[in-house]
């Protein structure tokens, strides 16, 4: 049977490159919106999707200037996504805000602008082009995943995880400025963020397509 999964995400116009790279690891899946009234049935797990700015008093801060555009409605809701997932061990798959909204989860905390953004926010560049490596941790289920311990990989954000949550590890970074690039939480089933867009990789980069494939079979 085709497991069913949820999008966590806001724009429409943005969750295609999500749906393709999910379905060709054979999941359903299904977006889902602040303003959606009900879950459906038999869903198997959710991918939190990329986006705006996390409000920082979910963290405990002050808006610093170079805040971006938050979404306060999309935050709880969301975090109450993320917190039901994570009582009953739901898989997640939480890719760029979805890997910081974990980690707010989870009691951590988020750098708000990142003093290296010319590194991470790549914008001039095609989506599905690597601009930089990650360096995995060998020990990870994201190294089990990937089969590597370095991958390149894209890059679109001026955030990034500070203070890690409660339960999760640490399974990736940037060798050059250490910015965290993935997260994990070994207990669960499958509850893995990365700060990259694996969605966009994927069409062209093997490697990346693993990630959704691990997915679906955690969904099965």
């Amino acid at each position: 049977m085709t497991p069913r999964v949820l999008i966590a995400s806001r724009n429409a116009d943005k969750v295609q490159p999500y749906l393709d790279a999910l379905r060709s690891a054979g999941i359903d899946p299904l977006q889902c919106t602040p303003v959606s009234r009900a879950l459906p049935p038999g869903v198997r797990g959710i991918l939190f999707a990329g986006g705006s700015d996390i409000a920082p008093a979910r963290y405990g801060q002050e808006p610093q200037p170079e805040l971006g555009d938050v979404d306060e409605e999309r935050d709880a809701f969301e975090l109450g996504l993320l917190t039901l997932a994570d009582a009953i061990d739901l898989p997640t798959l939480c890719i760029c805000r979805g890997m910081q909204l974990l980690n707010v989860h989870r009691g951590g905390t988020l750098i708000q602008h990142l003093p290296q953004t010319e590194r991470h926010r790549r914008i001039d560049t095609p989506k599905s082009q690597a601009v930089h490596p990650v360096r995995i941790q060998a020990d990870s289920k994201l190294a089990s995943i990937l089969g590597m311990q370095e991958a390149p990989v894209n890059s679109r954000h001026h955030q990034g995880v500070d203070r890690i949550g409660a339960g999760l590890v640490i399974s990736a970074r940037d060798p050059e400025d250490g910015v965290l690039e993935a997260v994990e939480d070994p207990s669960r089933r499958f509850m893995v963020g990365v700060q990259w867009h694996p969605e966009d990789q994927a069409p062209q980069d093997e490697v990346q397509r693993r990630l959704f494939t691990a997915f679906a079979g955690a969904c099965e």
